[in-house]
Formats: structure tokens, sequence, C-alpha cells
């Protein structure tokens, strides 16, 4: 083994350097010559001479090999270095940063009755000499009286029992001496602090369900809560037992909280931790209809649902709009928001308003898709379809008009956009009924006009009955409430066959239930659902004069003997 070795933690460092507490606090106050070994035996520890002998060691120095030892006898005594063997003699550098001792030679008898009356307090176990060397650093690093550290370790004995750890008792030390508290007198007065706090902080434990005696760092929380922060204990009991707090850092983080939002009264504090709950328990149920999972609800509270909230917004209304959003792929909290600003646009806010104008939307979403086959697209819905549609509907078009627009769209390269080229048409004519459209037949091809125009007004005819046999249902307040209510459980429902099995078995159930009220309720007014679906004269080919593979239907061979064409 080599003459010389260093601790790890120096090892670790990869090269030779003296610390800075060596030059700042040692050197000064050591022997010269013992500075010149010191730090000779810095550079071969560093150096990677294994070989290198306490011989050579002394020879290099030109010094005697005792004088050698002598020296590092003398540096051990500061803890600078542990002789570890004697015979061969090895020494090891130790770090100035970790070590007990102080630029003095440390004297243990100087310390005796001190040393006593600590292993007199702490019963439960036998005191190290490594950690009467920690007290005496104590003691002399942070200028305690004796009699202070030694009422200081009474108090924490007292408060963890008789085998507490030096650890602890190092923590409150510092602490006393970080606020000034080094003399007996000015602990003695520390403590009476402590001592007149704790019923208050038993009270505070007990609404915590705490089962300990309050300690320095909950003390010092307290002073800062009803000191700094200036809460009274009712307050905090009050913020303990409604945030849910079951430790100390949980409620400081809490206090903190309600003195941001300026909430000191238990009234208060109550009040806003109802109304915090409600907000988090409403991101929570947003989330879930999303489909997306938050970690942490506290950014979505702020930056969304508490905002919508203030916007009038009530829970249920909030779920509708999570559900619809979900529906059409907007889940996320950010898309969300898109919609509740485009809703509070248009003072869309209490749920029923919400519900009809989400029920609104799904049915211009089915025109949409009804428009876009008859144009010959199979596509998804995309916004510049609604967008669209809201300008036809301003250019006051009916269904019927859209549809026919859309017939002569087919076929061409952007069916939509010549939609809208042929709907402005019309509206700069004038025409916006079906009626009023001229007859266009193309050229050569006139017959082929009659027969679509014959068709396109038989279909037109068996829409308006169903449209009429429907708005006829729908005046009917107690039909009008039950297909409602099944328009929002079909929204649900959606949702629910995606996350939740159990939950979509109830709603289907329950739209059931609601699906025989709605029968009834209609019997009662001679109609059924059927009545709401276009009746044909044609049940072969549903009035488009051809059946289903594409051959002339027999009404249309009729129509054509009858009319000549």
């Amino acid at each position: 083994m080599a003459f010389i070795s260093a601790a790890e933690e120096l090892a670790s460092k990869g090269y030779t350097q003296v610390e800075n507490k060596f030059i700042t606090k040692y050197l000064p106050v050591l022997d010269a010559q013992a500075v010149k070994v010191y730090i000779y035996a810095l550079f071969v520890s560093r150096s990677g001479l294994i070989n290198y002998s306490a011989e050579d060691f002394a020879q290099k120095l030109e010094m005697t090999f005792d004088d050698v030892k002598s020296c590092f006898d003398y540096l051990e005594e500061f803890e600078l270095v542990s002789v570890t063997s004697r015979s061969p003699f090895e020494v090891k550098i130790l770090d100035a940063e970790n070590v007990y001792g102080t630029p003095k030679k440390m004297k243990p008898e100087k310390y005796s009755a001190f040393s006593s009356a600590v292993q007199s307090i702490i019963t439960g176990r036998m005191i190290s000499t490594n950690e009467f060397m920690e007290y005496y650093y104590l003691l002399d690093e942070y200028s305690f009286e004796q009699n202070a550290l030694i009422m200081i370790i009474n108090y924490c004995v007292n408060l963890k029992g008789d085998d507490i750890r030096f650890a602890y008792i190092k923590k409150v030390a510092k602490s006393f001496a970080d606020e000034g508290a080094t003399t007996a007198k000015k602990v003695e007065e520390k403590l009476s602090a402590y001592t007149s706090s704790t019923p208050a902080l038993l009270k505070i434990f007990g609404a915590m369900s705490i089962n300990r005696r309050p300690d320095v760092e909950d003390n010092a929380m307290y002073e800062k809560w009803s000191g700094e922060l200036g809460f009274g204990d009712d307050a905090i009991i009050c913020a303990a037992r409604h945030f849910k707090a079951r430790n100390m850092q949980r409620l400081d983080d809490a206090m903190n909280e309600l003195y941001k939002n300026r909430k000191f009264d238990p009234k208060e504090i109550e009040d806003y931790c109802k109304s915090r709950n409600s907000l988090y328990s409403c991101a929570a149920e947003i989330a879930k209809s999303l489909g997306v999972y938050i970690q942490n609800a506290t950014p979505y509270v702020e930056n969304y649902v508490s905002v919508w909230r203030d916007y009038g917004f009530e829970p249920d209304a909030l779920s509708l709009i999570a559900d619809y959003c979900f529906i059409q792929g907007k889940n996320s909290f950010e898309r969300m928001n898109d919609c509740v600003l485009s809703l509070y646009g248009e003072g869309i806010i209490t749920q029923s308003a919400v519900t009809e104008r989400l029920e609104k939307l799904a049915s211009d979403d089915k025109l949409i898709k009804h428009i876009l086959t008859e144009c010959g697209l199979s596509r998804k819905i995309i916004e510049y379809d609604r967008q669209c549609l809201k300008r036809w509907r301003e250019w006051n078009f009916s269904d019927e008009m859209l549809f026919a627009a859309a017939r002569e769209a087919q076929g061409k390269n952007n069916p939509v956009a010549y939609m809208n080229a042929v709907l402005s048409s019309w509206k700069a004519e004038g025409l916006h009924t079906p009626d009023e459209l001229p007859v266009r037949p193309l050229a050569g091809e006139s017959s082929k006009a009659i027969i679509e125009q014959h068709y396109f007004d038989l279909r037109a005819q068996a829409k308006e009955r169903a449209e009429k046999a429907l708005a006829r249902a729908v005046k009917d307040e107690v039909y009008s409430n039950i297909r409602k209510k099944l328009n929002s459980l079909s929204i649900k429902l959606a949702f629910a066959e995606v996350s939740d099995a159990e939950q979509a078995k109830r709603i289907s159930e329950e739209i059931s239930q609601l699906e025989k009220q709605g029968d009834e309720r209609l019997k009662a007014m001679g109609l059924t659902k059927r009545d709401f679906e276009p009746k044909y004269k044609c049940s072969i080919c549903n009035d488009t004069g051809y059946d289903k593979n594409g051959k002339q239907c027999e009404c249309l061979k009729r129509f054509i003997k009858v009319n000549k064409l």
C-alpha cells in the first residue's frame, strides 16, 4: 500500500488542490514545518507515486523521518490527516471541509463537564467520540455558550426521546444560531416562545390528524402564518381542515395560496375552498369527458375552468361542451376553449341554451353530410363546410335549394366552391324556392332535364311531408323534452362507449326507456317515427328513376311512356 493515500471524496477531485478552508483558517495557525509536510503530502497523494516511502518523503523535504512523523502527528490533532498505520507508517489526508476540528487543537478535557452533562441528558445510548467532537465543533464554530447548547439538547430530547440522533440536534442548534440565539439567555427566551405556541400548534395538529409533538420547524411555520402572513389560529385550523392537509408543508402551501388570494377569515376560507374544490372536480370531469389525462389539475383550473366559470358557464353546461368536443375530435382543453369562447360570444351560457345550440350544431353537421353526399363527396366535414352553411343560411336558402345546388355541383373539381358560386348567382337573381329555378336541360337532352325535374319534385315533396310531421311532433312540449333528453344522452353515450362500458350500458337502457315514452307520445298524436322519414312514391327506386343496379325503374318507363319523352 502507498505511504500516503487520500480519502475517496478528495481523490475523486482528480487534481492537486489546497482547499480554501485550509488556507483561510488553518494556514495562519499551523507550524511552518507542518504546512510544508501537508502541502507536499497532497502532491504525493495526487501524483500516483505508489512505491513512494516515508523515507523518500523525508529525504525529499530534507527532513528526518522522525521529524516527518512528528509533523503528521501534529496535523492529526487538527484532523487534517489520519495516521492509519505505524508499521509501516501510512497516512490518509482528510477533507478539511468536513473535519470536526477547528484552527486550534481540540482539547476534549476542556469540555469534560459539558460532555458529562450531555451524556446525562441522552440516556438512551452511548455518545460516540465523533459525536462529542461534533458538539465541540458547534460550540466553537457558532460561539455557543455551553449551557446554551445543553439547553437546546435537553429541549430536543424532551421532544424526540432519549435515543435522539445527533443530526436533528445539529439542525436545531444551527437554526438557533441563525437567529442569533447562542447564549443561555437568548436560548431560554426562544424556548419560552416555543412553549407558548405549543398549545396552538397542538390544535392545528389535531385538525391535521398529526400525532406528535411540535418541533422547531413547526414553530417557525406557525410564526410565519400568524406573524408575517397575519392569520389567526381559527383561520389556520379552518384551512387545515378544508385543504385536507396532512403535513405541515401541505398546510404551508395552503396558507400561501390563501394569502395570495386575500382570504383571512374562516368564513372566507370556507367559501374559497368550496369554490376551489368545485373547480377541481369540474376540471377532472371535463378531462374525463375529453379523454385526456391531467397529472396536476391546477394549471387547467387557473387557465381554463375558473375562467369559464367566471363567464357564467355551469359545470353541467361545460360537461355537455366537453362531450361534444370529444365527438368532434377537439379533445383538449385548448380546443375546447375555442368552442367555449365561441358560445360565450353568442351569449350561450346556460345549460338549456348550450344543449339547444349543440343540438343545432349536430343537426347542421347531419345536413352538411347529406349535402356532401349529394355533391358526390364522402369525406369528413371540415370547418369550411360549416362556414359555408352559415353563409348560405344568411342568404335565406332552404335545405331544398341547397340540395338543388349540390346536384348542380356534382362532378365538379371543387363541388362545395361550385355550390357557393351557384347559390351566389341564385341570390343575385332572387331565386329562393325550387319552383322558381329555370329548367336547364343540356343541349339535345331536354327530355333528361324534364325527367330529372320530375323526380326532384317527388323527392322534395316526400322530404317536405316528413319535415312537417317532425315539426308537428316537436311542437308538443312533452315529446320535445323527450327528444332533447335523447339527443343529450346520445352525445354522452358516444363518449361512454369509448371509455366506460358500464356507463354506456346504463345510458343505453335510459335511452331505450325514453324512446318507448316518445313512441307512446307520438301514437297519441297519430304519428310514428317512420313519419319523420321521407315516404317515396316508388319504394323500388326511392323516386330517383333507377333501381339499385342502375337500370331504369318501371316507374320511369311509365313516366316516359305517358309523357311521350
